[in-house]
């Protein structure tokens, strides 16, 4: 797999821009805030000075409120993009960061884990365990945004009011939720898609739901994307499975480090105690045998089951008996011929194959299940998303997400969405290293 390596880190380094990376050029020409994260643990395989700049000028986009935006613009004459850093106007909250100047939302909270992974990789580096100080109290501040301005109940769960929040933008899961938006076009600012004009429309959200997209901007702005007014008010309010394990497992994460170089972390204790109680109640449907994300406005679960239903055994959430329903769900999913895991629930009449969060495979997200699975001794099975994260890698070259039905590759050459994707070499660096950790071949 010399080649695969080698490739990898060549496309790291051509999405490399003096400090940042690029998910990929054209497509995503800023920095992304989560896929920075996944980003960094593969440049602290061979560069751990790249990875700490990597989050270093993630994070020098933080808010005052400790917010930690989804887009950090750090070029602000770059116009390929849409919404770019002047669509956001942030600057309607007095503690946004104007520069660099970013979006006003934010996204899957992964850094807490991705500082742990760090650390474990380089435990006695001084100069890492300098940085794990440094950043340790920038994701505690991050960490309490998300508990002070989006959990209203205070559950220890916070919300979303965003789809691209969740990471997982056009996610059928969202789909309800957002047919509640009322959209009167006349009163949507005028806005020019540019995704489309890179990747091909059939893989991309369509113009229906862009619209709601920028509606939620709006209303966004409208509160100074502030938490409160939102709650109140927007029709689109969503407390995500995904995105809750993502903390917990990050505030374990938190713990792990502080406790490596000498840091308090009473408050991340508190936070964990109550976010996994919270979490089983909330999010556990019995009768699907499934995690299932919970539509606060509608004051009810969604009843749809995606990826983010088994990031649960990433953080260890699950029971025994839970954890056995989630991977029989895994190992009946490969018998019907897919490549693991499916972004959506492949026995839905939404599921989409091709179209983005609706069916497609994301090796970044497959990182995440193969922890999970290893957690609960599932090795056989995280072996095969290891090995069908390569093996699509490997057939036909590294794309943002790829098509999960097997059978299609007889006339398919490619992925989908952007090529040369940072997330996806990052992801098989880590999964190579895998290989020789665990002896696997």
């Amino acid at each position: 797999m010399n080649h695969l390596k080698q490739k990898a880190k060549e496309i790291l380094s051509n999405n490399w821009r003096n400090g940042f990376t690029i998910p990929t050029a054209k497509l995503y020409p800023f920095q992304w805030n989560w896929d920075s994260g996944f980003v960094a643990m593969g440049f602290a395989q061979y560069a751990v000075k790249q990875a700490m700049q990597e989050l270093r000028n993630l994070f020098s986009g933080q808010w005052q409120n400790g917010m930690l935006p989804h887009i950090i613009f750090h070029s602000e004459t770059e116009n390929t993009y849409f919404p770019n850093w002047d669509f956001w106007e942030t600057s309607v909250n007095a503690g946004a960061s104007q520069q660099p100047k970013t979006s006003g939302i934010t996204q899957p909270p992964v850094h807490g884990f991705v500082l742990d992974f760090i650390l474990n990789l380089h435990q006695d580096d001084e100069e890492v365990k300098a940085f794990a100080k440094e950043l340790y109290p920038k994701i505690i501040n991050y960490h309490r945004f998300l508990y002070n301005y989006r959990d209203p109940k205070k559950e220890g769960l916070f919300f979303i009011y965003h789809p691209w929040e969740s990471g997982r933008d056009n996610s059928p899961i969202w789909d309800e939720s957002l047919n509640r938006l009322v959209i009167d076009e006349a009163k949507l600012p005028n806005y020019e898609r540019r995704d489309t004009k890179v990747a091909d429309a059939s893989e991309r959200p369509t113009k229906d739901q862009y619209d709601r997209y920028v509606y939620l901007m709006q209303l966004g702005k409208r509160h100074q994307y502030d938490g409160e007014g939102i709650a109140k008010e927007s029709p689109f309010l969503i407390q995500d499975c995904m995105m809750n394990a993502i903390l917990i497992q990050a505030n374990k994460g938190l713990v792990n480090v502080a406790k490596q170089v000498g840091l308090d972390f009473a408050e991340v204790e508190a936070w964990l105690q109550q976010g996994a109680a919270s979490f089983q109640h909330k999010f556990w449907n019995e009768e699907k045998q499934f995690y299932l994300t919970y539509d606060l406005r509608g004051e009810k679960q969604i009843a749809h089951k995606d990826i983010g239903g088994y990031i649960p055994l990433f953080a260890g959430l699950p029971n025994a008996t839970q954890a056995n329903h989630l991977t029989q769900k895994l190992n009946d999913i490969k018998e019907k011929g897919f490549y693991l895991c499916p972004s959506f629930d492949i026995d839905s009449p939404l599921f989409d194959s091709k179209r983005y969060w609706r069916g497609p495979v994301w090796p970044h997200m497959n990182w995440m299940l193969y922890q999970g699975l290893l957690q609960y001794q599932q090795t056989e099975l995280a072996k095969t998303v290891l090995n069908d994260t390569l093996a699509l890698v490997d057939q036909v070259g590294f794309y943002e997400y790829f098509e999960s039905q097997k059978n299609k590759y007889d006339q398919l050459d490619h992925g989908f969405g952007g090529n040369h994707f940072s997330w996806s070499a990052s992801t098989v660096l880590n999964f190579l290293e895998e290989i020789v950790k665990m002896s696997y071949f």
